[in-house]
């Protein structure tokens, strides 16, 4: 698979449309979940392609964060929307901004296929 492609783009939202409420993933578990190893920044760029694009789904990106927990992704929600939609699904927080991905972390991995 092409990392860049439209097909990656799309993959990737069917892997983030898949993660539970009230859990997280990081961008490079959902790029090795498909294939692409190195690929975390391209499901950013993808994840940032469908905040821009009005493309009629819901994909709820806010579940996505940096491997360390940190919502890298809320400067493209503004406000504290990421952060207030997690504490909505009763995500926890270790610092102001960081998920406790030992209680929230999803692993796309346990996903069947795509």
């Amino acid at each position: 698979m092409k990392a860049g492609s439209n097909d990656f783009y799309q993959k990737v939202y069917e892997v983030v449309a898949q993660i539970p409420e009230g859990k997280v993933t990081s961008y490079g578990a959902i790029s090795r979940y498909l294939g692409v190893a190195s690929g975390a920044r391209m499901v950013g760029y993808a994840l940032n392609n469908y905040l821009a694009a009005d493309l009629g789904y819901h994909v709820p990106a806010h579940r996505v964060v940096n491997r360390l927990g940190q919502l890298t992704g809320r400067a493209y929600f503004g406000d504290d929307t990421m952060r207030e939609r997690l504490e909505q699904e009763g995500v926890s927080f270790t610092e102001p901004y960081t998920v406790d991905m030992s209680r929230h972390f999803w692993d796309p991995a346990t996903l069947t296929e795509v």
